[in-house]
Formats: C-alpha cells, structure tokens, sequence
C-alpha cells in the first residue's frame, strides 16, 4: 500500500510537472508560515483563515501543505500525496473565494480580486504529479528501485 504512495519511474514529465508546482507554491506557503514575501506569518495567517470561518486545523493544514509539500515537491519525496493535498487546497480557493472573481487574474487592480486561471495550472501541474508520480531524479525514484 505505501509504495503505491511513492512508486514512480524515471520519467521527466514528473520531474517538470513536480519541480514547477514546488517552485511556484512555495512561496505562498513562505508566506503563510514564516510571514516572508510579504505575508503575514502563520498565527495572523490562522486567525484570518479562521475569521472567514475556516477550522483552525484546516488552516495549519493549509499552512503545512503549501510550504512543506511544495518542499517535498522539490525534492520529490511522496510526491503524490503532496500533490494531492495541493490539488485539494487549489480547487478549495477556486470554489471559495476565486469564482466570484471570474476567470482572469487582476492584473492591473481593476477588479475587485483575484480570478482562478494561475489555480487551474497549478491544479494541472498536481494532476500530472499524481497521475505519473515524481519522475526523475526524486527520493521516491530513489526508494521505487528499491
């Protein structure tokens, strides 16, 4: 059961699809956790999550997803699994927050927030990580030959 969680082969659509998504969410998560970026650091992170009546552990989950995944992501270690919770975290921002806002992202602040297009191709990149696994050069690739 757990090899299913880590086994992957050699495959460079893992690799990209994996070392983008890291790249690209890690900073969010920085942001969430550590208050870097410009973000607000994890308590006021959870208080806000919480004040739009979020349960707090959902929040830290968000928080750990975001800024540990993205790290697992990267070096490709349970690969699947973090995409998968990423996935989860992309669709749950589409549904409650960003569909209002229509498609487009705000580009020149003439909206009143954000549209979902950069959570579609993050939600893509995390299909494809969960669907081929990690691929080249990964800790799971490692622990596959096994």
């Amino acid at each position: 059961m757990l090899k299913n969680l880590y086994y992957t082969n050699d495959n460079i659509a893992g690799l990209i699809a994996r070392i983008a998504l890291g790249i690209v969410i890690l900073p969010h998560g920085l942001q969430k956790l550590l208050g870097m970026f410009g973000g607000h650091g994890f308590s006021n992170t959870v208080d806000f999550f919480v004040s739009t009546g979020m349960p707090s552990f959902v929040a830290v989950l968000i928080i750990l997803a975001e800024s540990f995944g993205a790290i697992s992501l990267i070096f490709g270690f349970l690969a699947r699994f973090s995409a998968a919770a990423i996935s989860l975290i992309m669709i749950g921002a589409i549904f409650m927050v960003h569909a209002p806002n229509g498609f487009f992202m705000n580009w020149f602040g003439a909206n009143e927030g954000e549209g979902f297009e950069y959570h579609i191709l993050a939600l893509g990149l995390g299909l494809i990580v969960i669907v081929v696994g990690a691929g080249k050069a990964s800790i799971d690739l490692m622990l596959s030959k096994d």
